[in-house]
């Protein structure tokens, strides 16, 4: 018989040693204008969309296009490289910071989650880990991108894919756990 006590008590769950990087009103501050600003946008409004994050400390390149549904927990933990794409509904949950490489497409509804839950601590403590996409990465649609990961130059991840584990250069990936199935070939 299965016992029906619970591993974990929420009572305890404590969190006071996380820095979020800003104040509590200015989080509330940004929230309200990616609630507002980013939607009502018309697709090709990329600059003032890249003009709002860098604003609120992101660190965006030159030619950096942004869709309108595209979501930043914490725009001043994210750096994106010259010329990088990031696609409708794609969620950045950047509780630690996540650092996007130039010439880079993060396809639509896409999740590059830095943050999770220790299973084995009864108090559920957050665990962070920043991840980091190299140039010339396109992470296909629907994908999910795990804290700590790695996802070196030129890779590609193919759709729906889920990464837990850092990816070698070159490599196209895919899978539920994401592995290497072959090497991107350079076109010339």
């Amino acid at each position: 018989m299965i016992d029906n006590k619970p591993f974990v008590n929420l009572c305890n769950y404590d969190q006071s040693w996380f820095d979020r990087g800003r104040t509590g009103w200015y989080i509330l501050l940004w929230w309200f204008v990616q609630a507002i600003a980013f939607p009502l946008t018309p697709h090709p409004c990329n600059s003032w969309r890249c003009a709002l994050l860098r604003l609120f400390g992101a660190k965006i390149g030159k030619g950096v296009l942004i869709r309108p549904t595209a979501r930043f927990t914490y725009p001043w933990k994210v750096s994106i490289g010259d010329y990088s794409w990031i696609g409708d509904d794609v969620v950045l949950y950047s509780i630690d910071e996540i650092y996007i490489g130039e010439h880079c497409v993060i396809s639509q509804k896409s999740y590059l989650c830095t943050g999770s839950h220790d299973i084995h601590d009864p108090a559920f403590g957050l665990q962070t880990a920043k991840i980091t996409i190299g140039n010339g990465v396109w992470i296909a649609a629907d994908s999910f991108i795990a804290p700590g990961v790695e996802i070196a130059a030129n890779a590609v991840i193919g759709a729906r894919s889920s990464v837990f584990s850092s990816i070698p250069p070159g490599q196209v990936c895919w899978g539920t756990p994401c592995r290497p199935q072959y090497a991107r070939k350079e076109v010339q």
